[in-house]
């Protein structure tokens, strides 16, 4: 494991117990319009569409510094249940990231958008991805996440993904294990009110893919904004990870930020909203 990737991130749970960072939240209510055993979407603003999708256990509360910095914009801010709040609906068990990706795409097909922009913070990031690849947006900007999600941790997930099933079983079938994951989350600000079922859940899936593959067959424009932190040589060392992992997507843009940890937007969110802003501008 690389103790730069470690550092800036602290998605440790235990040892090895996987990837798992954990922020801001306050739940919100779904849109009347929209009924989903999985997702909650507020909408805010009138314009042209964006989504964003927080990250693990995270509420729309990340994106409260966008909010305001994007006039002329419909923003659709996307809450998956089990996280900050929310009952967990139909995600306490089976397959997440999928049928999220799924869900949200859905979400989008009713409300009548068309090819908006992804935003997506982290495990949200990867869930952009998947909805770029799926079809149906415009463009996608990726905060702070790699293609593959053991990447994040140095590993791949050929090498991690039997440990992280074994790690879900653990946390969601056993009662020392609930009993851990619950007390983690306890203790993690920002994390309160997220289900440990819906979370080992997601660690299990994140842990399983990589879209790294497939990132050649994505047209849609991405851009990824990634964290780098004060001291150079970690700098050198991440930027050189987000490269390789993006380099299959033709096109992409890469744009670090920092000093900054995982919370990009909130570390650095004058400069971050620019860059949003900036990216935004095609459409």
């Amino acid at each position: 494991m690389n103790d730069i990737m470690m550092d800036r991130r602290q998605w440790l749970l235990g040892a090895g117990a996987g990837m798992l960072v954990l922020h801001s939240t306050g739940a919100v209510a779904a849109e009347p319009a929209f009924a989903s055993q999985r997702i909650a979407v507020t909408v805010r603003g009138q314009g042209k569409d964006v989504l964003l999708i927080p990250g693990l256990a995270s509420g729309p509360g990340v994106w409260n510094g966008v909010v305001g910095s994007l006039p002329g914009r419909r923003l659709h801010l996307i809450q998956v249940r089990g996280f900050a709040g929310l009952p967990p609906g139909i995600n306490r068990s089976g397959p997440l990231l999928q049928p999220l990706a799924d869900e949200i795409a859905r979400y989008a097909a009713l409300a009548g958008l068309k090819l908006p922009a992804v935003v997506g913070h982290s495990m949200g990031g990867m869930l952009a991805m998947m909805l770029g690849l799926k079809g149906g947006v415009g463009r996608v900007m990726v905060v702070d996440m790699l293609p593959a999600g053991a990447a994040m941790l140095g590993g791949t997930a050929g090498g991690m993904g039997y440990l992280a099933d074994q790690l879900s079983l653990y946390f969601t079938q056993t009662s020392a294990g609930r009993r851990y994951l619950a007390d983690i989350v306890a203790r993690t600000p920002g994390a309160q009110g997220s289900d440990p079922d819906v979370i080992a859940n997601a660690l299990r899936d994140l842990a399983n893919t990589d879209l790294g593959p497939q990132l050649p067959r994505m047209t849609v424009p991405l851009e990824v904004v990634y964290a780098v932190g004060a001291d150079q040589g970690q700098a050198v060392e991440i930027t050189r990870r987000f490269r390789a992992a993006y380099a299959g997507k033709k096109g992409a843009t890469l744009l670090p930020l920092g000093p900054s940890g995982h919370l990009v937007m909130a570390d650095q969110r004058d400069r971050f909203n620019a860059a949003l802003r900036k990216f935004l501008e095609p459409i």
